[in-house]
């Protein structure tokens, strides 16, 4: 089955090598000896043992910080299955109807839940309501209501909700990001994001609109709307868009085909994006201003990411993204670290917020204002 995930990894090389080009001190910092934890350990258990979730598995192998203890799925093979592979004990394994029982589970401190999109809403609040930290894949609900509300459930049960956004911990990301803050490029002026493959089984989840949420915009459009405004720094004030649907039958409706959408910002730069599943070899950011240029490319595969700017080639260290994020989300959640972009239901509620308008826009035609801006 050709997924995202399947094509992100095909394009962009195996997401398990862990390799850091010495030249970067701060190398050893993202990837540290997995055999020499620094600090408190974070205890997770993953809801959702399908592709993805196996990925940050295999990824967490390699944490200092975070450590795998625990399982919720609804198939007891799987469950099986995990339990050798990652020597997980029988306490630790839960069903979809059991797992609010984790709440007088000790052992375990957080829940990654990975399942699809419109299953995450309902997830997250059990597992708030069982008092134990959520991390939640993106994007995290289905519409900036539902995440809004997930949000508020959060903090009402005094736990956490983070998100899996791991560009954000990505070292050429960061570097872009560092260098845009020091002036490196001047007053940003324009930001491309292209964010696309050809999706393939007809059957999947991520083409049933009441498991998906949505089509590409929700599945890859949503890395081209939440980098561009890492890029650029700043939140957008209006959007534009204009759907383009070549197969109705494959994309029924509710499951958006392509969709080029247009971001304006408080500071006077412009996003231009793409977000399909009809074409390949798409996965790019460029940010342009007035003394300046970097891109990325590819810009959010599992990696190796690449880029370069007007003064060279970014020599950043390769990192297993997963293995970064975890940890880090470790340090976030345990120490009060405070991650350089945000990784918060907050931050996601904005990114939906955004694709609401962008789906409205599409449909009407109509340039839709959003909220107040501010910075990221």
């Amino acid at each position: 089955m050709t997924t995202r995930r399947s094509f992100l990894h095909q394009i962009t090389g195996s997401v398990l090598a862990l390799s850091v080009l010495p030249r970067m001190g701060w190398a050893e910092e993202l990837s540290p000896d997995p055999k020499t934890p620094d600090g408190p350990v974070l205890r997770v258990a993953i809801m959702g043992l399908g592709s993805y979730g196996t990925r940050v598995a295999e990824a967490m192998r390699g944490c200092t910080r975070a450590k795998l203890v625990g399982v919720i799925s609804g198939t007891p093979a799987k469950i099986r299955q995990w339990q050798t592979t990652y020597g997980i004990p029988e306490k630790n394994c839960y069903n979809y109807e059991t797992y609010d029982a984790i709440k007088d589970n000790p052992d375990i401190d957080a829940v990654y839940v990975i399942t699809p999109n419109a299953l995450h809403h309902d997830a997250v609040l059990r597992v708030a309501k069982a008092g134990k930290h959520v991390i939640c894949e993106k994007p995290m609900a289905v519409n900036a209501r539902q995440g809004q509300s997930m949000v508020d459930a959060c903090k009402a049960a005094g736990v956490r909700l983070l998100v899996g956004y791991r560009m954000h911990f990505e070292p050429h990301t960061l570097e872009v990001i560092r260098m845009r803050k020091e002036g490196a490029f001047g007053s940003i002026r324009f930001f491309q994001g292209l964010s696309g493959f050809i999706i393939g089984d007809p059957t999947q989840w991520r083409l049933n609109p009441q498991l998906s949420g949505g089509g590409a915009m929700m599945d890859i459009g949503i890395y081209s709307i939440n980098g561009s405004r890492y890029m650029i720094g700043e939140e957008p004030v209006w959007v534009t868009a204009q759907e383009t649907k070549t197969d109705p039958v494959k994309f029924k409706e509710g499951i958006d085909e392509t969709i080029q959408f247009q971001l304006g910002f408080p500071g006077g730069a412009v996003a231009s994006c793409l977000s399909t599943y009809n074409l390949n070899n798409l996965d790019r950011f460029f940010l342009d201003g007035e003394k300046g240029f970097a891109e990325l490319f590819p810009a959010t595969g599992y990696g190796p990411i690449q880029g370069r700017t007007n003064q060279g080639e970014l020599q950043a260290p390769v990192v297993t993204h997963q293995t970064v994020q975890m940890d880090e989300m470790a340090q976030i959640l345990l120490e009060g670290k405070q991650p350089v972009v945000p990784v918060d239901g907050q931050e996601a509620v904005r990114d939906l917020a955004i694709i609401d308008a962008i789906y409205h826009a599409a449909r009407t035609g109509q340039k839709v204002r959003l909220g107040a801006p501010g910075q990221v």
